[in-house]
């Protein structure tokens, strides 16, 4: 096979790869996956589900018509830890084909403001540029990879922002998270009461397919018939339950009577007394460590049916410095005026005085006056 027909293969492997790479997404997407990390459940990680349906079924048939190893190779550069070559950046890196995709259609579907990028414009300042490599300072090597040229700095800045600003706007927002923790809870009740022979009491019929894979997790046939729209017309079952916590949980879903929302960090920023000379940010960080663990001891000490204080803690960093595991070609590169390929992390202060986005929440029912008193102690303490 010669370079240009190599080049041509590939750059299809990446075209399909960047199609097909979420097509084992469950249900409302990382929530299903968390609750496939609580029951270490195989089929409720997308990718392993991604994995399955590109090499073997209908998608792998699709796939072959390409060639006998196109299914293998697409799912290969999905499954890889880091890009490798050009073509993998195209899949996965931090300016990949699926962040410039859900940037803009995330923007668009829930009418925020929020996250304007000016794509054409950086689709305009795409480069392919050869990026040195070598050991201990010595250059054994270079590798092609995308860069955008000069004048796409400031667009390049624009888009790490717009997909930064998308987490607390839309993504870590108190509603949405909250609402994926009431679903988390709702499965992770309703597939161990499955696997420990009460399927009567979650209000669903033997033959249900929240039933079905249940009972048979690592089984891709048994997750393929789960989407968000299965889960909405489940509730109305799942409210009738015999169990007290599923008809809870499925009830509140359905008429959004979510679990109040308490933010630990502001309140946290206000109780602590300010000090130029110390880091604050390490005292909050501390601060909520501790918090964590007394609302985890008195949780368990405070047990009854219903779940009375559910924890959220997550961080989000702006922009991920050069990471050894990933590659270099997971990072983003500015081509400067010299000709010289400058990490986006380094070419822009603005960029790189982002501190991350930090989230520790608490929700609590409305109605739980005792779990809503202790967390008041435990805040104002």
């Amino acid at each position: 096979m010669g370079r240009d027909q190599f080049e041509s293969t590939q750059a299809y492997v990446a075209l399909a790869a960047a199609l097909v790479h979420d097509l084992g997404h469950g249900p409302f997407s990382h929530s299903f996956e968390e609750v496939g990390k609580r029951l270490k459940l195989k089929m409720a990680n997308h990718e392993n589900v991604s994995d399955a349906l590109i090499r073997d079924g209908e998608v792998a048939e699709v796939l072959q018509v390409l060639g006998s190893g196109f299914a293998n190779d697409v799912a290969d550069i999905i499954k890889a830890d880091g890009p490798t070559t050009i073509y993998g950046a195209v899949v996965s890196s931090q300016f990949d084909a699926d962040r410039l995709d859900y940037i803009r259609r995330d923007r668009l579907m829930t009418g925020t403001q929020h996250s304007a990028i000016d794509f054409p414009w950086l689709i305009a300042n795409i480069e392919v540029g050869d990026l040195p490599y070598g050991v201990d300072d010595r250059q054994i090597g270079s590798i092609e990879t995308f860069v955008l040229g000069p004048k796409a700095v400031y667009a390049a800045e624009a888009y790490v922002l717009g997909l930064f600003q998308l987490y607390p706007t839309v993504f870590y927002h108190k509603a949405t998270r909250g609402a994926e923790k009431l679903f988390t809870e709702l499965l992770v009740r309703v597939i161990n009461l499955v696997r420990d022979g009460s399927q009567a009491s979650t209000g669903l019929p033997a033959n249900h397919p929240l039933v079905q894979f249940s009972e048979s997790p690592d089984s891709a046939e048994s997750v393929l018939p789960l989407d968000d729209t299965l889960v909405w017309g489940a509730l109305a079952l799942l409210g009738d339950a015999k169990d007290d916590v599923i008809r809870d949980l499925a009830i509140r879903l359905r008429d959004r009577k979510l679990y109040k929302s308490i933010n630990v960090r502001e309140r946290v920023k206000r109780n602590i007394e300010f000090d130029e000379s110390a880091d604050q940010e390490a005292k909050v960080d501390q601060m909520s460590d501790s918090i964590s663990d007394k609302v985890k001891e008195w949780v368990s000490d405070h047990s009854t049916t219903a779940i009375r204080i559910l924890s959220d803690r997550a961080i989000r960093e702006p922009y991920k410095q050069s990471q050894e595991s990933k590659g270099p070609l997971n990072q983003i590169r500015i081509k400067t005026p010299t000709g010289e390929l400058v990490d986006l992390g380094e070419r822009s202060k603005v960029v790189k005085a982002i501190e991350p986005f930090k989230v520790h929440r608490l929700y609590v029912r409305e109605e739980d006056e005792q779990a809503q008193k202790f967390i008041k102690q435990l805040l104002d303490g």
